[in-house]
């Protein structure tokens, strides 16, 4: 990742058990297992590499919602733009298009937009490169797509 360049990113998590968290404002959540996409920007201070190693951590006092979850995932990948234009939105939206996408908590990540959540869970992996293949189509202007 480049250095304090500015973007969106998505997280990708599995967890493998049963699993309640108490999660600020949102109350207590029931995670399942499966896999967990979170969807984010970073065009704070740091940009994009800040934010992604934030969330390779645990927090110790917990400022977003997905810092909640976070002891319980694994962090699988990281996929990113560098590009200018917020497109944690977009994704969130592509992604709950995919078969057997779920919402497993409504207002997740989105306090601060329309987004119904930034969160999604799935029963397999996502592909990076059929989600790479449907921005693509979807979104021609997109700026390139990566994965860590």
């Amino acid at each position: 990742m480049q250095s304090n360049s500015k973007g969106s990113y998505a997280l990708v998590f599995h967890c493998s058990h049963d699993v309640t968290v108490k999660a600020g404002g949102l109350g207590t959540l029931r995670l399942i297992p499966g896999f967990y996409i979170y969807c984010g920007s970073a065009f704070g201070p740091g940009g994009v590499k800040a934010r992604t190693s934030h969330h390779r951590a645990i927090s110790r006092s917990p400022h977003w919602h997905i810092d909640y979850l976070r002891p319980e995932l694994k962090l699988l990948e990281i996929w990113f733009t560098y590009d200018p234009q917020r497109r944690e939105h977009q994704w969130a939206k592509e992604l709950c298009e995919l078969r057997e996408a779920v919402l497993p908590f409504e207002g997740f990540g989105a306090s601060d937009c329309q987004c119904r959540s930034h969160l999604i869970r799935l029963g397999y992996k996502p592909s990076f490169r059929a989600f790479r293949r449907r921005l693509r189509m979807e979104f021609p202007e997109h700026k390139p797509f990566y994965r860590e």
